[in-house]
């Protein structure tokens, strides 16, 4: 496991941000139970599971001219054959984003989940970002990073890139390499604005994931130990289960705190509260409400997940 960590204090106060969010609040640290005994069952007596089916969610094909990328080639060309999508990128959206203004705004801190896909050569000029803390975490291919405090780096599958945006930094993201890249980029909205910036990096064997969770992210003011240190109450995971396979230890939900899950990867079952089963896909994500203890069984791919827990509030996605 390896962690890079950069800091600046002198980036200017004026930078905007791409596709604010709603303003930061001053949040109470909650405590937090990252992790229980599994029980026989998997589950506690309540708590509850809401599937958010890849259908569900926005889909954003942007044209080729944002962020400074050329024309997409054509499908009987040399390129456009190494291609996996007919425009550069596609974007799955769990939240308002962008062009999406009729979704949910959030979940809890939570305010982006994007899934992208990147194609060869393409990837997002330099653009700016305030007062959030962002993590991307790469799923194939390779993701390179540079940003207006020096930075350069690339991290391919299971590497996560982190920043603290505060005043203000400016970065781009780019594939540069000819497979396509996925990657799933996070908001989290940090508890008060004007944070110095920073970036930082980890990256996680695959032993470190392999059936169990493995804590990625937790708070800056708690007391857990996690390569990546946000400024909010939010404890983030991730876990790659062989077919058939569940976590070794369950991952315990408090009644005062909920999660955000996505199957990035494969299919997973889950058990709510009451004892029903529901089923996760690539791409789905889910709202679980504690008090849970969570112990999703791979189907027979195996899954890759990826979830975020933090306090509970009211947010949720409404039917539509």
């Amino acid at each position: 496991c390896m962690l890079k960590i950069r800091c600046s204090c002198r980036l200017p106060a004026m930078l905007s941000c791409l596709c604010p969010g709603p303003a930061p609040k001053e949040d109470k640290v909650a405590a937090v139970s990252p992790a229980g005994t599994r029980s026989a069952s998997g589950v506690s007596s309540a708590g509850s599971v809401r599937v958010i089916e890849e259908r569900q969610l926005f889909v954003s094909e942007p044209g080729p001219q944002m962020f400074g990328n050329g024309p997409n080639p054509s499908k009987s060309s040399w390129e456009g054959e190494t291609w996996s999508n007919r425009n550069w990128l596609k974007s799955r959206f769990h939240f308002n984003f962008a062009e999406y203004h009729n979704g949910p705004g959030q979940f809890g801190v939570l305010r982006v989940m994007n899934d992208d896909l990147v194609q060869p050569k393409r990837g997002f000029g330099t653009h700016p970002h305030r007062d959030m803390e962002i993590m991307t975490f790469i799923i194939h291919g390779r993701l390179t990073h540079k940003d207006s405090m020096g930075t350069e780096e690339t991290l391919g599958r299971g590497g996560v890139q982190f920043m603290t945006a505060g005043r203000g930094i400016r970065h781009s993201e780019h594939n540069l390499h000819g497979e396509p890249l996925r990657f799933v980029q996070c908001w989290v909205m940090p508890r008060r604005r004007g944070l110095d910036p920073a970036y930082g990096s980890h990256s996680c064997s695959d032993e470190e994931r392999l059936n169990r969770w493995a804590l990625v992210a937790a708070d800056a003011q708690n007391t857990l130990r996690a390569p990546v240190r946000i400024q909010q109450d939010c404890n983030v995971f991730i876990s790659e289960l062989k077919p058939g396979r569940t976590p070794a230890d369950a991952l315990k939900i408090d009644d005062d705190r909920h999660a955000y899950l996505l199957c990035v990867e494969g299919s997973v079952q889950l058990i709510d509260g009451q004892g029903k089963v529901h089923e996760m896909k690539q791409h789905d994500g889910s709202e679980l409400k504690g008090p849970l203890e969570l112990a999703p069984e791979a189907g027979a791919q195996g899954a890759f997940l990826l979830l975020f827990e933090m306090p509970k509030t009211s947010d949720g996605r409404g039917d539509f």
